[in-house]
């Protein structure tokens, strides 16, 4: 099969629908009709000679044959948008998409600086585009390793082979609770960490049993999928949990939240900025964590 532009343009519209999971969805991404995307993807099912998608009243849904499709597809456009920038580096320029990767609620964070190290790029290229996503620590490494992403920037506690791990800063968490649960009424120098322990506390579901959001405590009956999910179950004022300072200083600032015991439950996320090795690496990618790395004044 020689592919065209035409069967590019078709393999954009799958994706789009696909990450839009429906054509109507997909519409202000396209900026053509519902009908139109139909008639695309119609072409590239004949093109391919397969059913890719199910649509209808019971919903978009690909088929087995349109999940392996579509995962090729996303390699392919990668590996194109890939060609564009190795070629713009040789011509002595910067073009394309840079696609991040972050954890939730980063940017309350004083010592996130991305948007500086964006600045500083494109005072270089103005021509580059920025695409910022939200996903687990866990995706955020799988989706660089395979390219779909060319950095992340997250919390690594449990690194993976196949990837550069930059180290950029450390984020604090605290143990909290509501202002309207029992222990928000005891004086910290009446509270025993044994008793503390023994609430119920709800954890973050991407962080394993032995982390220190979810570890220590038996009662652990509720996990969230992000921080704000996990702040929403310690304000009903039924659990206690770990935040990050900077997260929760407003809502202590309110007197919606108590910090308890602080000087016994406390720990450090370390935060990484994460790329393919080098020799794997865009160039996209290894400007945007130079330019990251120059922010935290830090040296190869």
């Amino acid at each position: 099969m020689q592919l065209s532009g035409t069967d590019l343009r078709l393999f954009r519209v799958f994706d789009a629908v696909v990450r839009h999971q429906g054509f109507a969805a997909a519409q202000a991404e396209l900026n053509v009709s519902q009908s139109t995307i139909s008639t695309q993807i119609t072409a590239l099912e004949d093109r391919l000679g397969m059913t890719l998608c199910h649509r209808g009243r019971g919903g978009f849904r690909l088929t087995q044959k349109g999940q392996v499709v579509h995962a090729a597809v996303v390699r392919f456009l990668a590996a194109a948008e890939e060609f564009v920038s190795e070629t713009s580096v040789l011509r002595g320029t910067l073009s394309g998409t840079i696609r991040i990767g972050l954890v939730d609620s980063v940017v309350s964070d004083p010592n996130f600086r991305l948007h500086e190290a964006i600045v500083a790029l494109e005072k270089r290229a103005s021509s580059l585009r920025f695409e910022l996503a939200q996903f687990s620590p866990q995706e955020l490494q799988a989706k660089v390793k395979d390219g779909t992403l060319h950095l992340g920037i997250g919390s690594f506690p449990h690194k993976v082979s196949g990837l550069r791990y930059q180290p950029l800063y450390h984020e604090r968490n605290f143990l909290y609770c509501a202002s309207t649960h029992l222990l928000a009424a005891v004086p910290d120098d009446k509270l025993t960490a044994e008793f503390v322990t023994t609430m119920r506390t709800v954890g973050r579901s991407y962080w394993r049993e032995d982390h220190a959001n979810n570890r220590d405590f038996p009662n652990s009956t509720s996990f969230a999928q992000g921080l704000e999910q996990q702040l929403i179950l310690i304000l009903t004022g039924g659990y206690i949990g770990y935040l990050p300072e900077h997260s929760a200083q407003i809502w202590v600032a309110r007197g919606r939240l108590k910090r308890l015991l602080p000087q016994t439950f406390i720990y450090d996320c370390p935060f990484d900025a994460i790329v393919r090795p080098d020799l794997d690496a865009s160039p996209l990618a290894r400007e945007m964590l130079s330019e990251l790395m120059q922010v935290y004044g830090l040296t190869d």
